[in-house]
């Protein structure tokens, strides 16, 4: 298949139509790569699917009746990253290994979105032939009708968009989770940090109307959702387009007068814009889970002016007291990026200095890698790859060592829990089950005798301390909820199970954050 120029932009209202018929029996998977943005975009890409007569693909497994033959979706979009270096070497890694798969099934589709994608344009099919749609961040709502284009033409097709043709919100989304969703405040970003390519890939940003945010989260209530995460590549900078700077404290206090939202989180906040009207909402909002997510990326002053990190080590500290001091229970998590060019011992070692006096509960941790396109690739004095790993071996220690003290502290401490669906993966093995404490820290605790399931609660006393996790051997309790109903009538319903592959931890309760470099 031959690519063809870039197409004159489809509409979502042309899309279901043209692709209604032919895909009335077809199959797609979904794959997902990068951050939270990404995950949410891709309930996006699954509803929209579904919404135009596609069928979730339902993998085979091992030695079932019936699966002698080799079986494949019929469409697979890959939902892509563009943060790391290696997003490109897996890209391409994934596609070279469809091809022969694609050989041997005529009619397969494959289709590449997401931040890479809006990058590397035209570039995927010279350099993936096979491919059938390239589509990018800001025209999702096109992918069934560049499907249909691609299908009944017989070449490639290529539609990339500048800004947004729909805000993303008002597509159709299929959910992961029954009882926990993702609500977008915004898209897009105004930072210009100079390791980060998202700005360029997602736009300035745009922020949604709060009526518009609330009523979709009075309506995802309404079908069982407890627990909601507000998305934004810099979510308290919520408002910068009216200029109102306490849009979203505000934002943060309507929630908690939703009735039967009993879980409100928000990420990735940026350290710049956070003020203290945005602490006091979680404060004396119940509802706001004590948990902060507040990218670090470095601790050291010269290194962040290099970055064009609009803060300093002094008030990034001074953020941490006021919220500690505000939320005594806060669990508080961060980014940090090691190996940044021109990074030396003495700035590293603040780095040190700074995770030492913030005790975070845990930490994303990262080696610098250079992403074409950003100031930073193009910096002097790039570190060594072996000083890198081995700075960033001293950082990981020093940070599991902080997350297992501050767990250890927790132990005979009672907590409630959200029953959480996919999270333990030893959960079998261990007659456990896995559940979500308010401050977001993982909880396996002991099955009760009564049966709980995932957006139930349970309170326990938590008995054992791990760097990463937290033990509750002794169940206090247990609450029935209508979140617990809602995932009971999904997973009750005769549907195949969803056609979403994600690169990165599953999303039932939406996990603090995967390991991916996110802008923040």
């Amino acid at each position: 298949m031959t690519a063809a120029p870039e197409t004159v932009p489809a509409t979502v209202e042309s899309a279901q139509a043209t692709a209604d018929v032919a895909a009335a029996t077809r199959t797609y998977e979904v794959r997902t790569y990068g951050c939270q943005m990404n995950v949410h975009d891709s309930e996006r890409l699954t509803g929209l699917l579904e919404d135009a007569g596609y069928a979730p693909f339902a993998r085979p497994g091992a030695g079932e009746a019936g699966t002698t033959a080799e079986a494949v979706p019929d469409v697979v979009v890959f939902n892509t990253c563009a943060v790391r270096e290696n997003a490109d070497n897996k890209l391409y890694g994934n596609l070279g290994h469809l091809a022969s798969v694609k050989a041997r099934h005529p009619g397969m589709q494959i289709a590449v979105g997401g931040c890479l994608a809006q990058k590397d344009r035209s570039t995927i099919t010279e350099r993936a032939p096979y491919v059938d749609v390239v589509f990018g961040t800001h025209n999702i709502g096109s992918l069934p009708v560049l499907l249909e284009r691609a299908r009944v033409q017989e070449e490639a097709q290529v539609e990339i968009l500048e800004s947004l043709d729909v805000f993303p919100s008002t597509l159709p989304t299929k959910r992961e989770s029954a009882y926990a969703a993702w609500v977008s405040v915004s898209v897009g970003c105004n930072n210009t940090c100079t390791f980060c390519i998202v700005p360029a890939l997602r736009g300035k940003e745009r922020d949604r109307r709060p009526g518009e945010i609330l009523a979709e989260i009075e309506a995802l209530v309404a079908e069982g959702v407890s627990e909601i995460t507000l998305l934004g590549q810099n979510v308290n900078a919520y408002g910068v387009e009216s200029g109102d700077r306490r849009a979203f404290s505000q934002l943060l206090r309507a929630c908690g007068s939703i009735e039967g939202l009993e879980r409100v989180r928000f990420t990735s906040p940026h350290p710049a814009e956070f003020t203290d009207d945005v602490i006091e909402a979680m404060a004396e909002t119940p509802n706001v889970m004590p948990s902060l997510h507040m990218p670090l990326q470095s601790g050291s002053d010269k290194v962040l002016r290099d970055m064009r990190r609009s803060y300093r080590s002094a008030k990034f500290l001074g953020i941490i007291e006021r919220v500690r001091a505000a939320i005594p229970d806060a669990a508080i998590t961060t980014d940090i990026i090691v190996g940044f060019p021109g990074e030396t011992e003495d700035d590293f070692a603040e780095t040190l200095r700074v995770v030492r006096e913030s005790r975070f509960a845990s930490a994303f941790t990262f080696q610098y890698s250079k992403r074409p396109g950003t100031p930073a690739a193009t910096l002097p004095d790039q570190v060594p790859p072996a000083v890198v790993k081995e700075r960033y071996q001293r950082l990981a220690a020093l940070v599991d060592e902080i997350a297992w003290e501050e767990n250890k502290a927790l132990v005979g401490r009672t907590v409630e829990l959200m029953v959480a669906e996919g999270e333990g993966r030893k959960d079998a093995e261990t007659l456990r089950l896995s559940g979500r404490a308010p401050d977001n820290r993982l909880v396996h605790f002991a099955a009760p005798e009564e049966r709980v399931r995932p957006g139930d609660r349970v309170t326990v006393e938590i008995t054992h301390a791990a760097p990463h996790h937290l033990v509750a051997d002794r169940v206090l309790g247990s609450r029935r909820t209508r979140s617990g109903d809602a995932w009971e009538a999904r997973t009750a319903a005769p549907a195949a199970s969803a056609g979403v592959g994600l690169g990165m931890p599953g999303v039932g309760v939406p996990a603090p954050l995967p390991p991916v470099n996110a802008c923040g």
